[in-house]
């Protein structure tokens, strides 16, 4: 029986390297290409120079990230509808740790894309990933000073816009049964019953398929789209129970081969749902069904 070899030290920290791209950047695929031209980078050098290589990687990344990101901003302004971040599933257990569960929710990544690249990856390996800001401040390449002062603009920026974030997994669960037997039966005030007064509902189709163009706004009539949904195009799909996000997601396939249509990821405060974020951009599909692990340092 052979010995199975130790993991390089980039696999290591793989999982803690793809959340600190993946939140920096808002795309699993971005994400990835970020962690392969990292890995490459890290092959080059001699490894047994590097005193802290968690540190060392961190820094590749981070920078990395942040140079993708400015240009994926320059996309992001022609494209068409709603832009959601690429949905990526998680753990069913993925909330329990809450920050990281918070820092990959749909509402944190919508906030976070509110801010310049630079305050963004500040605040997120301050605040989710524990490095102090004399550590970011070599990461991003500027003066303590000056980091100092961007991680205080960002908290504050944050801190105005940021949702709760309470995950219930058994509270959740009754929630979306009642929500999915409300839609099926057609029932509107059932249905606004479960929604919350300001419930928002996202749609992201990239101009590839058919979405609602803005956000719908306010229980009736978010209840009377997704009724409408429910009675025509998704009439025939298949449904199932999924974890996007570390929020619970409904995931909608069509047709005999099971083609994955829709991904509907549900955030819910108490009994209430409060956003929903229908990503149905086939290019953001693309990987859905992959499982993805995320890390944070534990003493962050």
């Amino acid at each position: 029986m052979t010995e199975q070899a130790e993991p390089s030290v980039f696999d290591q920290f793989r999982p803690l390297l793809f959340t600190i791209a993946y939140e920096i950047l808002g795309s699993a695929a971005d994400a990835e290409d970020v962690l392969q031209d990292s890995y490459l980078r890290w092959r080059d050098i001699d490894q047994d120079e590097v005193e802290h290589p968690r540190a060392y990687l961190v820094q590749i990344v981070t920078r990395q990230a942040l140079n993708q990101l400015r240009s994926a901003r320059r996309r992001r302004e022609d494209y068409v509808g709603n832009w959601l971040p690429e949905p990526i599933r998680t753990e069913h257990d993925a909330s329990h740790d809450v920050l990281l569960a918070e820092s990959v929710s749909m509402a944190m990544l919508l906030v976070l894309e509110t801010l310049r690249p630079t305050e963004r990856a500040v605040f997120l390996l301050s605040e989710v990933f524990g490095h102090s800001l004399v550590e970011i401040a070599e990461m991003v390449g500027k003066t303590d000073t000056a980091v100092r002062q961007i991680a205080h603009r960002a908290r504050e920026h944050v801190q105005a816009r940021r949702k709760r974030f309470h995950p219930d997994a058994e509270t959740n669960r009754a929630v979306i049964d009642r929500f999915l037997l409300a839609a099926r039966t057609g029932e509107v005030q059932n249905l606004m019953d479960v929604l919350a007064p300001d419930v928002v509902q996202i749609s992201d189709g990239g101009g590839h398929v058919i979405v609602a163009g803005r956000p719908v706004i306010g229980a009736a009539p978010v209840a009377k789209f997704l009724i409408g949904l429910a009675r025509n195009s998704m009439a025939d799909m298949a449904v199932e129970f999924g974890s996007f996000n570390a929020l619970p997601a409904l995931l909608f396939r069509s047709g005999v081969e099971r083609r994955l249509d829709t991904v509907l990821m549900i955030e819910i405060d108490g009994d209430r749902i409060t956003g929903l974020y229908a990503m149905r951009n086939p290019e953001k599909l693309r990987s859905a069904d992959l499982l993805r692990t995320l890390d944070r340092p534990r003493n962050a």
